[in-house]
């Protein structure tokens, strides 16, 4: 009896002397490898449900690729994305916004669209996170303070560069404008494009608006009957397909800007009726660098279809975030707060390079300075225009 006590007396010792070491060693290394394992947690919101939800999916799957890629290449979970749909909803964007910062968000992609990036913006700005929004591009968005980018061209930029290119590609042809009046996106779009028009002594002949309403043959034929050779139209892809559709017979060029992209993924649109479409973007889906055809290849693999301009940003504007993070050595277990004061003056000194652009810059006001190009829609498929 006496010996087997001293046996179990020693077995517990040395359980005893392992558990000890073992817990020592686990404190201090399990410390750091922790520290280093945890992942930076990336949040944003879009509208993954609704009418604009090609936009939101084409964000979502272009950030997903990005952080994929960062997460093999780092050989850990170095960023973790957390992505809620706020259908293109203000409120439902300020209520995805909290609980992101439930969730743990350290830096933000902020929002997809205007309206819900102009409602969550100062909310980022308050609670001090870096936000680059991939495709918010109303002008005020980036004045909400020094912690919002954008990856995007802001309105104003897309009117001005859309009047320049259609003067240069198209000299002294017969332009019309088609635009929505009733939303910020397209109204503001539309007045820079006509000031800048009107510096360019361009042919403008006529002038249509529209409010919510789906039938646009007034719109057309007064376009139509102006002898309109070119037709402009800052409007999203849904009102587009339309448009389009109705207008029959009639063969102008038609150009748009970056909602117009994704009118090749609407439900029951005849994609041939889109043939010749211009679009002003920053990116081209057949460029033949090798970073395009990579991204192009996973994201067709992963979905089956070609991205758009929407997925391309998003993938930059997470690569923005990450050579901001590994510049500034950001670390998961810093807090968002630590982050921003790290990684801000990193974004507005650094050159960046990705999908949408070579030599991209931000100004301190948060604006992006990068070329657009255009693109055409041929065998419904966009390719460069130049």
């Amino acid at each position: 009896m006496k010996k087997l006590l001293l046996v179990l007396l020693s077995v517990l010792c040395v359980f005893s002397l392992v558990a000890c070491s073992g817990g020592g060693e686990t404190a201090d290394d399990g410390g750091s490898d922790t520290a280093a394992a945890t992942p930076i947690v990336v949040g944003g919101s879009g509208p993954l449900t609704g009418p604009a939800a090609l936009y939101g999916e084409a964000v979502k799957r272009g950030a997903e690729i990005a952080v994929a890629e960062i997460n093999e290449k780092e050989g850990t979970e170095y960023f973790k994305l957390d992505f809620q749909d706020d259908a293109h909803d203000p409120e439902q964007a300020r209520n995805a916004f909290y609980k992101l910062l439930d969730d743990g968000m350290q830096v933000s992609l902020l929002c997809v669209t205007s309206a819900p990036c102009a409602e969550v913006a100062p909310l980022t700005q308050e609670e001090n996170i870096v936000a680059i929004t991939p495709s918010g591009s109303r002008d005020d968005i980036a004045t909400y303070g020094e912690n919002i980018f954008q990856m995007c061209f802001k309105d104003s930029n897309q009117g001005i560069a859309s009047a320049d290119y259609i003067n240069t590609k198209f000299p002294g042809a017969k332009v019309a404008v088609i635009y929505q009046s009733s939303v910020d996106y397209s109204k503001g779009i539309y007045q820079t494009f006509a000031d800048r028009a009107a510096e360019l002594g361009m042919n403008v002949v006529e002038t249509q608006a529209f409010t919510d309403e789906k039938d646009y043959s007034v719109q057309l034929k007064k376009v139509q009957d102006a002898g309109a050779e070119v037709v402009f139209l800052p409007i999203y892809y849904d009102e587009a397909s339309l448009i389009l559709t109705q207008a029959g017979d009639y063969k102008p060029v038609w150009f748009g800007v970056d909602g117009m992209d994704g009118i090749l993924g609407v439900e029951n649109f005849d994609t041939s009726l889109a043939e010749g479409v211009y679009l002003l973007t920053p990116f081209a889906a057949d460029a033949t660098d090798d970073l395009t055809v990579s991204f192009v290849n996973k994201y067709n693999e992963l979905y089956a279809e070609v991205p758009m301009q929407f997925a391309a940003d998003a993938y930059d504007a997470v690569y923005v975030l990450y050579n901001a993070c590994k510049e500034a050595k950001v670390t998961g277990d810093m807090s968002a707060s630590d982050i921003a004061d790290a990684i801000r003056p990193v974004i507005t000194s650094m050159t960046f390079s990705g999908l949408t652009g070579s030599g991209v810059t931000w100004a301190a006001s948060g604006e992006v300075s990068k070329s657009p190009m255009a693109v055409v829609i041929q065998n419904g498929v966009y390719v460069s225009a130049d």
